[in-house]
């Protein structure tokens, strides 16, 4: 069992998500970046599916009950156990009564908090995840909650330290075309692959939002909601587009002109405002 003392900004349950139930309105959500998830999981022995704490901009402390092995991956971070400073990246062994802090990143926004055993709250369809948009699964977390630790098939792995992976800026994504990117024009097309986009103050699971000269488009009439995915670039009426993340709706009634691949959503959802993003088609 491990104690919530403080959060951050935000602090969550995730897994990688429930796929599967766009049908009944429900996005997948999960980690906003699966590679992060994955990476800690891997240091503390865990099937790279388990549960773990995603944490906003640091400020996460949580003190023990018992002896654990715990690993924070994602944006690399500084860990102060008992007051000692260590890094992220790497297995540690806390005992009973131990107290750990989470600070936040310079790079990035996003770290995970993995213990080994996976942070064992109940599924709902399927998944740990917490997902803000349908308000599924548990709660964001507060102050006093006990999160139960459960147990993992998997040995100690043979290697407790990662390489931490380098923040790109600006990050170079990679865009297969959408169903309709024959609704932007020509110089919109250009345009899209040429500007560098900064990404804008309004971000967060939902998806992230760029500046920057806006997109002419084609085609300017409505169009009825269809489904969109994570890594969907939508272009509303502004021109400016928006990126769809984790906890992105599962329709949309704009045109959606590239998808970012799966690796690419992992570096988007460590962006800040302020970051630059250039796109390239694949």
């Amino acid at each position: 069992m491990i104690i919530i003392e403080r959060t951050g900004p935000l602090a969550l349950v995730q897994d990688l998500g429930r796929p599967g139930y766009a049908r009944l309105g429900v996005s997948p959500s999960g980690a906003a970046d699966r590679g992060g998830l994955r990476a800690a999981n891997r240091l503390v022995g865990n099937p790279e599916d388990f549960a773990a704490v995603e944490i906003l901009l640091g400020g996460l402390v949580i003190t023990t009950e018992g002896p654990l092995w715990i690993a924070a991956a994602g944006a690399p971070t500084t860990i102060s156990i008992n007051g000692r400073t260590d890094t992220s990246h790497r297995a540690i062994y806390l005992r009973r009564g131990d107290r750990l802090a989470v600070a936040a990143s310079g790079s990035g926004l996003r770290s995970y908090l993995a213990v080994r055993g996976g942070i064992d709250v109940p599924k709902v369809l399927g998944s740990r995840s917490a997902d803000l948009l349908s308000d599924l699964g548990p709660a964001r977390l507060l102050p006093g909650d006990r999160l139960p630790v459960g147990r993992t098939p998997l040995d100690l792995p043979g290697i407790d330290v990662l390489p931490v992976p380098a923040a790109r800026r600006p990050l170079d994504v990679t865009l297969s075309p959408g169903p309709r990117v024959d609704w932007l024009a020509e110089a919109g097309l250009r345009s899209l692959v040429t500007q560098r986009w900064i990404v804008g103050t309004d971000i967060d699971r939902t998806g992230v939002r760029l500046e920057g000269e806006p997109l002419a488009r084609l085609i300017t009439t409505e169009l009825p909601s269809e489904g969109v995915v994570r890594g969907a670039v939508q272009v509303p009426p502004s021109g400016l587009p928006l990126i769809f993340g984790s906890d992105h709706p599962v329709t949309g009634g704009y045109p959606v002109v590239g998808v970012a691949p799966a690796d690419d959503c992992d570096r988007i959802a460590q962006l800040r405002p302020g970051d630059e993003v250039r796109f390239r088609w694949a």
